[in-house]
């Protein structure tokens, strides 16, 4: 016979158990698609955090968000600029398919967007912050329909005068300034949609023009913690450039520290909103910055400081709460198919970038093994008059190796030479590893039907017009200021 105590017992825990059973049930069914939330810097190279090493970088936001996040540590920009990055970051395709391989060139509609997959599964889209993709003037009117599916706008093709930024709002075609240092004015708005847009998915994108130069133009306050004396170089700086690189690195570092305490605050935001857990947060960099290693300064080379980006993403209800270094090598192309694999929506046949999402859930062994690196037409900073060069590479999890139109050109062991200034190429001990990484570049390039040519005929097969320099003339485009 059944005693009280027992009876109470037993239906305490069948009470327990259904209700447990219906919890989870009640939570799988209300469950709804994560929003994607992805910030990303301009020319803010991989080294340059203080959970990479950094002894100079103030970065407790980001070394605190890294403990939390998956860590890709081998994240190259495949083509390690501006533009083309953005357009490969927005279709998951490579340069040499959507075409923009120079800076201020227009990225076409032929590829499905992000934000146009992401509006397909019922999300709201926003951007602000740096376009750099309509290639009509930098400071020009973006119509609606150049922007790939993104309908919230607060955003400027290019500026570099943070303390004086403009941006165009929604449809106005009427410019506006930023009140402050447009970063923390960006990230503010920012803020402000992630509050009024909480209750639905959403895919936004922020995208600030620091730490790019000027480099001196930080907020004073964060100016005045980061003097030259004071920053630890690396050894590949030439001894000629190091008052230089001092100057320069101490207000790169400051537009840093302002970021990290930007970082800060959409992480308070998120929180206190109470969508953590119903949010993918990604951080990066469209590429990043030699900052006078080698003697060398900005981007498109295929060395660690300008090729080697950050990357971060925070997703706890698939990884948890704890953090996790993943050194498979990815490239800008598979950022968009990761992203849209881990919030389950249909990925565009369009897209050539490979889908991680499985790796990240721990479904699946993280077996690439290098990201393509490529300058189909070098330009700008890096013209022919200052070694400016076409080259195809690959970055594995320990070797960059790249060719020229010449031939190999540079072999480089990552693990044994973090700063690069041992170039193997062409050496008889390292015969074989040459053959291999050289095979798995062919591969890679056949994958991406690159023939390899000079750059002068992709600019001819795209259209491109560019000066002596190989440079697309933006600052011909640019209307009178009358609109400001």
């Amino acid at each position: 016979m059944m005693n009280r105590r027992t009876f109470l017992s037993l239906t305490g825990l069948s009470f327990s158990a259904l209700w447990s059973g219906c919890a989870s049930l009640i939570r799988a069914a209300s469950r709804r698609k994560p929003n994607i939330l992805f910030v990303f810097a301009d020319q803010w190279r991989a080294q340059a955090t203080g959970y990479a090493g950094d002894t100079n970088a103030r970065t407790p936001a980001l070394d605190a968000l890294e403990k939390q996040s998956i860590n890709f540590t081998n994240t190259v920009s495949g083509c390690p600029v501006c533009s083309p990055y953005r357009a490969s970051l927005l279709t998951g395709q490579f340069p040499l398919t959507h075409g923009v391989f120079l800076n201020d060139v227009p990225l076409g509609n032929k590829a499905v967007s992000i934000a146009q997959a992401c509006k397909s599964a019922g999300y709201e889209t926003a951007y602000l912050g740096k376009w750099h993709l309509e290639g009509n003037g930098r400071t020009n009117y973006i119509p609606p329909h150049h922007r790939q599916g993104f309908d919230y706008w607060q955003a400027l093709e290019c500026t570099h005068d943070y303390n004086h930024s403009f941006y165009y709002s929604g449809n106005d075609p009427i410019r506006h300034t930023w009140p402050e240092y447009d970063a923390i004015a960006q990230t503010k708005s920012a803020c402000r949609y992630i509050r009024e847009h909480k209750q639905n998915p959403f895919v936004l994108f922020l995208s600030w023009g620091p730490p790019h130069a000027p480099y001196l133009t930080a907020p004073e306050e964060y100016r005045r913690q980061f003097k030259p004396e004071d920053i630890v170089l690396r050894p590949n700086v030439p001894e000629s450039e190091s008052a230089a690189a001092r100057r320069d690195l101490a207000g790169y570092y400051a537009h840093i520290a302002v970021l990290d305490d930007c970082i800060k605050i959409i992480l308070e935001t998120i929180d206190n909103a109470g969508i953590e857990n119903d949010t993918i947060f990604v951080f990066t960099s469209d590429h990043g910055d030699m900052l006078h290693s080698r003697g060398m300064m900005k981007k498109q080379r295929p060395y660690e400081e300008s090729a080697c980006v950050p990357f971060l993403l925070r997703y706890p209800v698939v990884h948890g709460r704890r953090g996790r270094r993943i050194d498979m090598p990815m490239n800008t192309p598979d950022i968009m198919p990761t992203l849209l694999g881990l919030a389950k929506i249909p990925i565009p046949k369009t897209v050539e970038g490979q889908d991680f999402s499985g790796i990240i859930r721990n479904e699946q062994k993280a077996s690439n093994e290098a990201s393509l690196l490529s300058c189909p037409s070098p330009f700008g900073q890096w013209e022919r008059r200052f070694g400016g060069r076409e080259y195809r590479g690959i970055r594995t999890r320990r070797y960059t190796y790249t060719r020229d139109l010449n031939g190999p050109w540079l072999l480089y062991d990552n693990q044994n030479d973090p700063y690069q200034q041992n170039n193997l190429i062409n050496k008889p001990e390292y015969a074989d590893l040459q053959k291999n990484l050289d095979s798995i570049l062919h591969r890679k390039l056949q994958e991406t039907n690159d023939d390899f040519l000079p750059g002068s005929e992709y600019i001819k097969k795209w259209g491109w017009t560019v000066d002596e320099n190989g440079t697309v003339p933006y600052w011909m485009k640019n209307k009178n200021e009358s609109n400001s």
